[in-house]
């Protein structure tokens, strides 16, 4: 962020006088990461957990230098990557057969569906 102070006017330049000390207050009041990442490392560690498992990262989010073989088209990603869901429909003629309940429905439901049947007689029991 730059900052030309010679275009400013002395209102303009000593708010942004007290917005500097205000924000360097607040600054100085913090603790430093390091420190603050061991505590939780730590805590996470006393409670039988890893950081990754609690923030789905490593303990710390260092900078990754891009690989020379990585390609924009490699690493674009159309959508949205959705997570894995577990099957809550099941197929009573052929156990293998499930649907999680996303998309569109599989060939054996729709036509269960069109004989009459409703959806949820084939949810699964937890």
């Amino acid at each position: 962020m730059a900052i030309d102070v010679n275009t400013l006017s002395q209102k303009e330049l000593a708010a942004l006088i007290n917005q500097a000390k205000k924000r360097q207050t607040t600054l100085k009041k913090r603790k430093p990461a390091s420190t603050v990442r061991a505590r939780l490392t730590a805590l996470a560690r006393a409670e039988g957990y890893t950081v990754s498992e609690l923030f789905g990262g490593g303990a710390s989010p260092a900078p990754r230098a891009a690989s020379p073989r990585s390609t924009p088209a490699k690493t674009a990603r159309k959508g949205r990557k959705l997570g894995k869901v577990e099957p809550k429909y099941r197929n009573p003629a052929n156990a293998a057969e499930t649907w999680t309940g996303r998309g569109k429905q599989p060939r054996w439901l729709a036509e269960m569906v069109r004989n009459g049947q409703k959806a949820d007689e084939f949810l699964i029991q937890s």
